[in-house]
């Protein structure tokens, strides 16, 4: 462990080790140097630099996707963090899972700086352990009994305590480094030695001697000697500070050290528009400078020096000087683990620090303007809802220039980036508009009798009357990647269902999708409900979204299994809706008709290969091989040049096989298909069981009974014979249009179409009703009659 204190004559160890170490500038490796930071001037007796009003080179990062790029970091850890509950003593597992953070980083190849507090509560813990020791014996002595009285710990002096704490605190994260076989050197430091013209520069080459060496730099104000904490006057404009707390001193040496990021671990999450722990209170995302007139800051930390409104005005003059910072919280058992990681990652963590404000609404507002939107869209009279989808079908069609324009400027800017299969997903023509247009004018007829729809009447008791009415489900969020014509469509089935909408395309639909939402909000427009569906910005990180619990009632990923299993796995608390695979099976029987069975193999697996529903497993009776009918699907296939895949059983009966498949399990989302060999129709039905996805899956026979038996026997979500797969679609079973094809067992399966984005509420209407006079000694009683549903004039 390298221990380094600055004071009066010390020679840095830059200079110590000048005869075997080459010392050189060490700057940031992708991002030039800020200019030069003022000279310190002294200012009533408070010793603070100037960093310049603006910055031509090296500005702090814009947006949080950029800090994954940041190379030089230093992270804060206030007392709060590294401290126990009692702050008697450190936090020994929130400590371990911080150095192991800061070392993964580290060993990224990342400059890691630590600024850490604990010395005081680890010497507080050593002191009384000795005091208490030390008083026992005596009182063991005096009394010459084995009972002691109660003994009073004094008040301990804090620069004692610190004075005993660091020797015993830097020991510890010596050992916890060691295990990630890094080193870590100890810097302490005080308001002078920042006053020191000469002392600054020596600190400032021993730390870069340091990041040179791979060493991790762990930098604390010297509490042994540090004079009383002065007023914040210094802190008064963001453009000065001087080092009283363990935050400022984070933001001097960020900005002295020219660092990409600055992450200050508090007891908080962040800041909040209302203090933290109030009903109203919110998460800030990102603070802008001059937005401190919105933020009421509450009490100081429970231990250390500094509270919020120093952490922000510390974070602003780091931001200013050309640091990014984010503050985030620290102790949260759930988080705490992977904190900093996150936050280099870029993720929703925190409350970052921005100098560029977005031109358009946070994600957060764009959910409350959604919902408020999707209300004003369910009070709405259901022709007036109707009207806005035939005016954004026929916006579809007069606006086809501008629209396919647009679309063919993604395309071009994603040849060659995208597999075939995406490409054709991202494409619009003329007849998909039309197709589109149709599709929401069936949605518009279907609208007629959707939201608040009685679904049943039940009277309870005389004048209490009971009613379970449809409603919308919320605020929606629909994932969608490659398939710009998937807006409108959503776009048009949550406006049926006056559901708010929050749509998150892929970055190479970008300009298809910008276009297509301001069709749609033109046609929302028609009756004042535009922020009804938002459009989120595609900076917007999916993971980040999917944890906006409070605010997205539903998500709905349209895309490949791959997205749908990621989301799945990185949303907490919010139902998602869909299909994680699409591995459809068609099982071709013994007494299947030869021109049926290649006709449907054909549109099932040819006509649009990159579909969800397309034909991904096909199951062949055992006594079809080497026959005519076996003949011609091979024929088939073979023309429409679709690769083959032989399952095990296939292949054994082959001398010359195609390749083996490599699991029977395989969405291939292309032309290519997996053949395998079954005995019975109950063996076809055990396959799909295994293998399958409960998508959709069909059977060819001429022979009733065994198709029955299948429909019957075959659980999936759609179950067809002698039909194509391809017609598992919303548009295809009339929906008009599909959100997603869903094979969850609960609320909604198959193709979802308006009423699956449908739920209920139950209306009691009564007169002065209480339970009471339903009790054994009451004088009223449950009737439960049913009552007829009145029926809608559906125009």
């Amino acid at each position: 462990m390298l221990s380094l204190v600055y004071r009066s004559g010390f020679q840095p160890i830059s200079q110590r080790l000048r005869p075997w170490v080459q010392s050189t500038a060490t700057s940031r490796s992708h991002r030039v140097q800020p200019a030069a930071i003022s000279h310190a001037r002294s200012w009533s007796n408070i010793p603070f630099i100037t960093v310049p009003l603006s910055r031509a080179q090296g500005k702090s990062f814009a947006h949080r996707s950029e800090l994954k790029h940041a190379k030089r970091i230093v992270v804060k850890l206030g007392s709060a963090v590294v401290t126990r509950g009692d702050e008697c003593g450190l936090a020994l597992g929130r400590l371990a899972s911080i150095v192991e953070q800061v070392s993964v980083l580290q060993n990224q190849g990342r400059e890691m700086m630590l600024v850490t507090s604990g010395a005081v509560a680890f010497g507080k813990q050593r002191l009384r352990h000795e005091i208490l020791l030390s008083q026992s014996v005596r009182q063991a002595l005096h009394s010459g009994q084995n009972q002691l009285k109660e003994m009073a710990v004094p008040v301990l002096e804090a620069r004692a305590c610190a004075a005993a704490g660091q020797s015993g605190l830097m020991a510890l994260y010596e050992a916890m480094f060691t295990q990630y076989s890094i080193c870590a050197a100890q810097i302490l430091v005080t308001n002078l030695d920042f006053h020191d013209e000469q002392k600054r520069r020596n600190l400032n080459g021993t730390l870069h001697e340091l990041l040179r060496m791979n060493i991790v730099p762990i930098v604390n104000t010297n509490d042994a000697v540090v004079p009383p904490a002065e007023p914040n006057s210094d802190l008064q404009g963001v453009n000065v500070i001087s080092v009283k707390d363990n935050d400022s001193l984070a933001a001097r040496l960020a900005v002295e050290m020219k660092t990409d990021l600055l992450i200050v671990l508090s007891d908080v999450e962040g800041l909040f528009d209302s203090p933290p722990g109030s009903d109203d209170a919110k998460l800030i995302d990102i603070f802008y400078p001059g937005d401190q007139q919105s933020v009421t800051f509450g009490t100081k930390s429970r231990v250390g020096m500094g509270g919020m409104e120093a952490k922000v005005k510390a974070a602003l003059w780091a931001l200013q000087g050309g640091t990014s910072v984010v503050i985030a919280n620290g102790t949260h058992p759930k988080v705490s683990g992977h904190v900093i990681t996150d936050i280099v990652e870029g993720k929703k963590v925190g409350t970052f620090f921005s100098e560029v404000k977005p031109a358009g609404p946070t994600v957060e507002q764009q959910g409350e303007m959604a919902r408020t939107g999707g209300r004003m869209l369910a009070t709405l009279e259901p022709e007036q809802r109707a009207e806005i989808i035939h005016h954004l079908a026929d916006l579809l069609t007069d606006q086809r220039e501008a629209i396919l324009s647009a679309n063919k400027k993604d395309l071009e800017e994603a040849e060659g980036r995208l597999a075939g299969p995406l490409l054709k997903r991202l494409s619009l023509s003329t007849s998909k508009l039309n197709s589109l247009a149709i599709g929401l004018r069936q949605i518009a007829a279907s609208s007629q009798d959707s939201v608040g729809r009685v679904l049943r009447r039940t009277r309870v008791a005389k004048n209490l009357e009971l009613e379970q009415v449809t409603v919308p489900i919320g605020v929606l969020l629909v994932i969608f990647e490659s398939r710009p014509d998937c807006l409108p469509q959503v776009a048009a089935l949550a406006i049926a269902s006056g559901n708010g909408l929050l749509l998150k395309g892929g970055r190479e639909a970008s300009h298809s999708n910008r276009i297509l939402h301001l069709l749609t909000q033109e046609a929302l427009s028609v009756h004042g409900v535009k922020e009804a569906v938002q459009l989120v910005n595609t900076r917007e990180e999916v993971e980040d979204l999917c944890r906006l619990d409070k605010m997205i009632d539903l998500i709905i990923p349209r895309g490949s299994s791959q997205l749908v299993r990621d989301i799945q796995k990185m949303t907490k608390g919010i139902p998602v809706m869909g299909h994680s695979e699409g591995i459809c099976h068609m099982y071709v029987d013994s007494e299947a008709s030869v021109d049926k069975a290649t006709r449907l193999v054909r549109d099932s697996k040819c006509e649009y290969p990159a579909a969800c529903n397309a034909l991904e497993t096909l199951l062949i009776h055992r006594d079809l091989l080497r026959t005519p009918l076996f003949d011609q699907i091979i024929d088939m296939l073979r023309v429409e040049q679709v690769k083959i895949h032989a399952g095990p059983k296939f292949a054994s009966y082959l001398t010359f096989s195609p390749s083996e498949v490599k699991s029977l399990r395989t969405e291939y989302g292309d032309l290519e298909l997996c053949i395998e060999v079954v005995d019975s129709v109950q063996e076809a039905i055990e396959h799909i069981h295994k293998y399958g996805s409960s998508h959709t899956d069909v059977i060819v026979t001429e022979n009733e009974k065994t198709a029955e038996f299948f429909l019957q026997h075959v659980d999936s979500a759609c179950v067809f014979w002698n039909a194509s797969t391809r017609f598992s679609d919303g548009y295809r079973f009339g929906l008009g249009a599909e959100v997603g094809i869903s094979t969850s067992r609960i609320h909604a399966r198959g193709p979802v179409g308006l009423e699956g984005l449908l739920t209920t509420k139950w209306l009691l209407r009564g007169l002065d009703h209480v339970v009471s006079d339903f009790s054994e000694h009451g004088n009223l009683k449950y009737l439960h009659e049913n009552l007829p549903v009145p029926q809608r004039n559906i125009n």
